[in-house]
């Protein structure tokens, strides 16, 4: 029996880099704003052969804001608008004020190690991309490279900073072997 090969993987947060952030809780269809370039993104890093995986934070379904099929149908507009090319989608359900700590919230990794076990994924070939300093260390905590997408650098905690998905997608493909 031979070794497994290891894959290359994006992890993609989701509120400020594959859609527009609310500032609030987007659970409504019509609340759903996707940037230029996704799409692009998308599509460029999934020919470049990475696997796409979604890890998203969606602690309004603790709050009972909006249940799961929301995130769901979310995620399915996003696929439709990327040309399916989405691997997966995790997220996690919780708050800590209403559904009490969880692992498989960033900053923590939880769902990161999920996924590479599922789909055999090299860390130390792979990406995290987020707005929030908690993708961050999320993807620091597995061995990634993390892209922090920020209007400014300032502020900036990840390895790299972009402005859009598009930039990021960018530096990673100039980044590969």
């Amino acid at each position: 029996m031979g070794v497994q090969p290891k894959n290359k993987c994006v992890f993609l947060d989701r509120d400020g880099v594959l859609n527009e952030d609310l500032n609030d809780y987007l659970y409504k269809l019509e609340d759903l704003v996707i940037p230029d370039g996704v799409g692009e993104a998308l599509q460029a890093l999934k020919k470049a052969g990475y696997l796409l995986i979604v890890i998203t934070n969606q602690a309004g379904i603790a709050k009972g804001l909006y249940q799961a099929d929301a995130v769901y149908a979310i995620h399915e507009r996003i696929q439709q608008a990327g040309g399916h090319v989405i691997d997966d989608l995790y997220f996690s359900p919780h708050h800590p004020e209403y559904s009490g700590q969880s692992l498989t919230r960033k900053p923590d990794s939880l769902l990161l190690e999920k996924a590479m076990a599922k789909y055999h994924i090299d860390p130390l070939q792979s990406w995290m991309i987020g707005d929030r300093s908690r993708d961050m260390q999320a993807g620091k905590k597995i061995g990634a490279q993390t892209i922090h997408i920020l209007p400014t650098p300032e502020g900036s905690t990840g390895d790299f900073h972009a402005t859009s998905l598009l930039e990021a997608s960018k530096i990673i493909l100039s980044e590969k072997a």
